[in-house]
């Protein structure tokens, strides 16, 4: 590995930057992201700044059930997100759908149409739990561990 890579290695653990994707949520996960830049919590203790564009980041934080009629524009904007890249799935929704799960509206969850990187549980979570997660997967995104291989996912 040369010293180009050790240093971009370092440079994602210490400053991800983050773009949050609201794919059909009931916005309780969104609140508690929103937290997550407050001073109490503050995003950027860990180096973390939210970005208004997927083409700038490295970490795609993600809320929600995936709905049907959002599959298709998740889909774009991960693909939008240079690699390497990672995913962070905040709250039940994107995991297993939660209340919304079998509904014929939303998909149970997002890992038909995107790999996921770290799970934080709860409904909603804690904005300190979504600060651990969006650090490991900075950690992730690091050691070269993120991301599965797009035949591996499903195109739904």
């Amino acid at each position: 590995m040369g010293i180009f890579s050790k240093v971009m290695r370092a440079a994602r653990r210490r400053s991800p930057w983050v773009y949050v994707l609201n794919a059909g949520s009931c916005n309780g996960c969104d609140i508690e992201i929103g937290a997550c830049l407050s001073p109490r919590y503050d995003l950027e203790q860990i180096g973390g700044l939210r970005q208004g564009s997927p083409k700038h980041v490295d970490i795609l934080l993600i809320t929600g059930p995936m709905t049907l009629r959002s599959a298709e524009a998740v889909r774009s904007i991960y693909e939008q997100i240079p690699e390497p890249k990672a995913v962070v799935a905040v709250g039940s929704c994107p995991a297993t759908g939660n209340v919304f799960a079998g509904s014929p509206t939303v998909e149970d969850g997002v890992l038909r149409r995107i790999p996921v990187d770290v799970f934080v549980p709860g409904c909603p979570p804690r904005p300190q739990a979504i600060l651990a997660g969006i650090r490991e997967a900075a950690d992730l995104l690091a050691q070269g561990k993120t991301g599965a291989s797009l035949k591996e996912v499903q195109h739904g």
